[in-house]
């Protein structure tokens, strides 16, 4: 059980949640201020996701700091053994009642929904094993080729690695979209929805720093950090550009590759930010839908006679994806579907994820 510090600030991180609409963005606020030590912060973080992945077991008329300690408690029951939660009650409480009309929801996703989630790194190619004895705490996967998953309690951010740009912190199903992209070195692509810069770099990456990758978001304060993390990375054949989904491609060119990670319902991210679970609304997947519908159709055209064309996001509601994928094949023919693929957060320990891959007919 966590300290009464710990769950004091946790509950004037709920506060602070409650007003910004997202727990993520109220920690990062409330916990850049200096208010705790590198171990309180981790503590809080726990106490205050915990308390959103059993929101549905809490007295509501209990103070905050009794139900973020009852959520804690919860939490290490859970981890201790899982079974004593059966799947019907998870089913009903864990997740909002509508998911199930958009997908399988099978008890294993459930169950994941409800651990904790791992920390995945990305490091720089041909570099993973060296870069795990550094840190010490780190394990391998056959699942990318650069990818760690972080078990040790170091603060990663003030690491020498860290700070030399020698790895980034990245999702597992993120950098498994980089892989589908697979860019070759020389080559020209656009992340058309590049948000904080996690799968541009990786391109860049991918691309052995050669070539030309054009970022585009919408929030000029996403591609600010972006510039700042291509910056201590030292990739320099990044471009960044704002696109609304609507207007012309930057440029002025077509690409041998367009990656459209489109803004979606979020469903996969659920086990790492599960107060989304709450705020997520049954309309917005359908609203989402025509959106990513839209932005591939306006996207697709920059893609040169040969290139590719990849879409993912990071749900799993059959709307925002396979349904997304087979409107937007029978409507282009000049594009030759290649492959899909739905990661479940379950199978990989990761956040859920699809992804789906066109090839532009050369004539």
């Amino acid at each position: 059980m966590y300290e009464q510090a710990v769950l004091n600030h946790a509950a004037k991180v709920l506060m602070a949640a409650a007003n910004e609409g997202r727990a993520d963005l109220a920690l990062r606020g409330y916990l850049g201020g200096g208010h705790a030590s590198w171990r309180e912060r981790r503590e809080i973080t726990g106490s205050v996701f915990a308390y959103f992945r059993w929101i549905r077991w809490l007295d509501p008329k209990e103070s905050p700091q009794r139900r973020l300690a009852q959520a804690v408690l919860l939490q290490e029951r859970f981890d201790q053994d899982e079974k004593k939660v059966k799947a019907e009650t998870l089913a009903a409480r864990a997740v909002p009642e509508w998911l199930h009309q958009e997908m399988e929801v099978k008890p294993e996703f459930l169950r994941q929904l409800q651990r904790e989630p791992s920390l995945w790194l990305r490091a720089r190619p041909d570099t993973r094993d060296s870069l795990a004895k550094k840190l010490g705490g780190c394990e391998t996967t056959a699942h990318a080729p650069d990818a760690l998953r972080y078990r040790g309690d170091r603060d990663l951010f003030q690491t020498p690695e860290f700070k030399a740009g020698a790895f980034e912190i990245q999702d597992l199903a993120s950098q498994k979209v980089g892989v589908a992209c697979a860019p070759h070195p020389g080559e020209t692509w656009w992340d058309a929805c590049a948000g904080e810069g996690g799968k541009t770099l990786h391109l860049c990456d991918l691309m052995g720093n050669k070539g030309r990758v054009w970022a585009t978001d919408r929030n000029q304060r996403r591609l600010a950090v972006l510039k700042r993390r291509a910056s201590r990375a030292k990739l320099f054949n990044v471009r960044t550009a704002s696109w609304n989904g609507e207007t012309k491609p930057p440029g002025g060119t077509h690409f041998d590759g367009v990656l459209v990670d489109a803004p979606c319902s979020g469903v996969g991210t659920w086990q790492r930010n599960p107060d989304a679970r709450w705020t997520t609304a049954h309309e917005d997947v359908p609203e989402l839908a025509a959106i990513q519908g839209r932005m591939l159709g306006h996207a697709c055209g920059s893609v040169r006679p040969g290139g590719r064309l990849v879409y993912s996001v990071c749900t799993l509601t059959r709307l925002e994806t396979s349904a997304v994928a087979e409107v937007f094949t029978a409507a282009h023919p000049e594009f030759v579907f290649q492959s899909s693929d739905m990661l479940w957060p379950q199978d990989l320990d990761s956040n859920g994820m699809f992804i789906a891959v066109w090839n532009r007919a050369r004539s």
